[in-house]
């Protein structure tokens, strides 16, 4: 920009400074407004002996134009950001009530007295087994499944122990294993379990209340029964 008288512009920038302590907390950036009230004290207070050049003028009016486009943008984005956290937050909602698979060791054994879920098996196994124990560690049942192939195997445990004796409901911890020519490997497993309820964060994240098994990020989930 053209030199501005001096005692102009220091009024100029004490006016806007002033501004600046009373909009503390809510933007640094120069605004579209404070631009254009800048760039007319400029023209009110510029030297008559050297005028603002015509070409530095356009120039000017270009980077308030490109200044309000930027704004108006940006202001368009965060409507359509606005309008799809809403929509996440109301799919989520309608999870609610709903069982989902999502990785764990923990199985709660509910009314219903069952448990399923997943194995997921990296390659054939000569020998798949489950091993379910209560809240004290203890071995309450060992299933046997045999032969598998590699890929997803599902299983269910009817929530009784080795000699067919109910037991009570809660937690209980799932452990698959299958034998290799290296040993028995532990596999990755997947439970069943209900949505309690659903949180959602600042950051526009969504996670999962899941009863009996705390949060996960709906991410993580991998079926919605």
């Amino acid at each position: 920009m053209s030199a501005v008288n001096s005692a102009a512009a220091s009024d100029v920038l004490s006016q806007y400074r002033a501004q600046s302590d009373d909009r503390a907390g809510k933007s640094n950036e120069l605004g579209k407004d404070a631009f254009m009230e800048l760039m007319l004290a400029q023209l009110k207070n510029q030297n008559p002996l050297e005028p603002q050049d015509n070409g530095d003028f356009i120039a000017q009016l270009a980077q308030f134009s490109s200044l309000e486009e930027m704004q108006n943008l940006s202001g368009r984005v965060d409507d359509v950001v606005g309008q799809f956290r809403s929509s996440q937050a109301l799919q989520a909602s309608a999870m609610v009530g709903k069982s989902v698979l999502a990785p764990s060791q923990v199985g709660i054994l509910g009314a219903e007295g069952e448990v399923t879920g997943t194995i997921q098996v990296p390659a054939s196994t000569g020998g798949l087994s489950l091993s379910v124990m209560n809240q004290s560690g203890e071995l309450v049942r060992q299933i046997d499944m045999g032969n598998s192939q590699a890929g997803v195997v599902s299983f269910q445990w009817d929530g009784q122990d080795g000699n067919g004796n109910n037991l009570p409901p809660g937690p209980y911890t799932i452990v698959a294993n299958g034998s290799y020519p290296s040993g028995m490997e532990q596999l990755p497993t997947m439970v069943s379990a209900n949505v309690d309820s659903v949180s959602l964060g600042k950051n526009g994240s969504i996670t999962l209340n899941l009863a009996g098994m705390g949060s996960i990020p709906l991410s993580e989930v991998q079926q919605v029964n």
